[in-house]
């Protein structure tokens, strides 16, 4: 409660100040939200959601009043929970701190783990994106391409994982759902950590999001040094899963599925997997404020990313840089994100089941 008073009262001192000085917010003028905006990353540096926020950091310093200087900070830790509670503890609604979230920011949140010291109702939600992701193998499996996957049923699978919490929850209950056995080794901050370890051989399966597939991993998919299996593919208009526009050319988990088996996946566990699917990667990469953030800071953020969105450097970069997928700002994206966020009680619960029995981790409910 003292929290909240503090923050209404910091919010009106911040509105007072802005609405005194609006006939005087132009460009040749000073910034109301600063010279130097922070903007938390909560992972490691050189991973998907590093990429996107790099790549998308000098474009929003061009259309934000004053140009001010975008910071990337990097805060991994805690299976991507470290970096937002950072941001919840710290955060002022000034405008100058944002917060990038992922699926591994997310699921921690959905599934009740003690490390969330956040609250998404306390945050505002600017801008928000789909992406997608590809698993892949080391070619020392033996694999030429992905259908050769049931070579792997009888192959020692390694996988390099922040937690089974975090975004690497839907690997692991696809990896499940395929009848895929893997070790999990558990410790890394970021799935850049991972691809670390897969360069260097101490695993041999991994995923990476977009970002960082078209970031690092072309020239290896390439050369065959690293074997691609298949993407989480797109959500459709009718909600089922569709190959992803990025990568045409690989299937999806259900066609790996009926690839296997001669069907297409149904019952408990795909419904499972299909629902965390959803709601990792429907809207997998958020930009958010606190939600004190008073009226007038939230429009110049909002503008700032209306203008991104017509800028011809983002519309020729973002493709290559990020992949096929579109950016909802405002209203869109609050909604996108508020379904997104939104589990089934009955699904949660089954994976508590799962988690609880695999690796011996209780949440609450």
């Amino acid at each position: 409660m003292v929290r909240l008073a503090g923050s209404c009262l910091r919010a009106a001192v911040v509105a007072l100040s802005l609405l005194a000085g609006a006939a005087h917010a132009e460009d040749s003028q000073p910034s109301p939200i600063g010279q130097e905006i922070d903007w938390i990353i909560p992972f490691s540096a050189g991973g998907g959601s590093d990429t996107w926020a790099h790549f998308l950091a000098p474009l929003l310093a061009r259309h934000l009043p004053g140009n001010p200087q975008v910071n990337i900070v990097n805060e991994a830790g805690g299976g991507g929970t470290r970096g937002a509670n950072i941001f919840a503890a710290r955060a002022e609604p000034d405008g100058r701190m944002i917060l990038g979230t992922s699926g591994s920011t997310q699921f921690p949140y959905l599934l009740g783990d003690f490390r969330v010291h956040y609250d998404y109702e306390d945050w505002t939600v600017l801008a928000t994106s789909p992406t997608g992701g590809v698993v892949f193998v080391s070619a020392g499996l033996g694999l030429e391409s992905w259908r050769d996957i049931r070579k792997l049923r009888d192959r020692r699978l390694v996988f390099a994982s922040q937690g089974p919490t975090s975004l690497d929850l839907v690997p692991f209950l696809a990896f499940r759902l395929l009848g895929l056995e893997v070790q999990y080794v558990f410790g890394y901050t970021g799935r850049h950590d991972g691809l670390t370890a897969m360069i260097e051989g101490d695993v041999n399966i991994d995923y990476q999001t977009t970002a960082s597939v078209l970031r690092n991993l072309m020239p290896a998919f390439q050369s065959g040094d690293l074997v691609p299996l298949m993407s989480w593919g797109v959500m459709g208009p009718d909600g089922r899963t569709q190959r992803d526009p990025t990568f045409p050319d690989l299937p999806t988990v259900e066609e790996v599925y009926e690839h296997l088996y001669g069907q297409p996946p149904s019952g408990p566990d795909y419904e499972i997997y299909h629902a965390f699917f959803i709601a990792g990667f429907a809207a997998q990469k958020m930009v958010v404020i606190p939600s004190d953030t008073p009226e007038p800071l939230r429009r110049i953020w909002l503008e700032a990313w209306g203008k991104l969105l017509k800028d011809p450097d983002f519309h020729e970069g973002a493709p290559a840089a990020l992949g096929v997928y579109p950016l909802l700002i405002g209203d869109e994206a609050e909604d996108l994100a508020r379904r997104a966020l939104r589990i089934d009680p009955d699904i949660r619960r089954r994976v508590h089941q799962i988690l609880a029995r695999d690796f011996s981790i209780k949440l609450s409910e």
